[in-house]
């Protein structure tokens, strides 16, 4: 008899009941997107869709067909910018959060041989 949980069920739950741990997954969800990992950030704002407002909630509040949201936020899934920027909205508002981007030093590249 197997002891574990899935993995999923785990994080939505924590994401219920730790406000906290809920804008981490926003935060990583976002930190994923903008370092060129778009199929991981999807599934990371799909668990946050499900763990805060749900699908039906959101679709409401944006406007869309719940099962477009379902199927760009699955894996396989290729929402536009204008999709994504609006689903982050709706995420920012339900946990009250105001996403701000901080820029560091570029990124320093080696010189190549002559």
């Amino acid at each position: 008899m197997a002891l574990t949980r899935d993995f999923r069920l785990t994080v939505v739950e924590r994401a219920q009941r730790d406000p906290g741990f809920a804008r981490t997954l926003l935060h990583e969800a976002g930190a994923l997107l903008l370092n060129g990992e778009p199929g991981p950030a999807r599934l990371v704002l799909r668990d946050l869709v499900n763990a805060t407002l749900g699908f039906e909630t959101l679709a409401t509040a944006l406007d869309r067909p719940s099962k477009s949201l379902h199927r760009m936020l699955s894996g396989r899934g290729n929402p536009s910018m204008d999709n994504l920027a609006a689903i982050f909205g709706g995420l920012c508002r339900e946990l009250r959060v105001k996403l701000a981007v901080e820029s560091g030093p570029a990124p320093r590249h080696p010189r190549r041989a002559a």
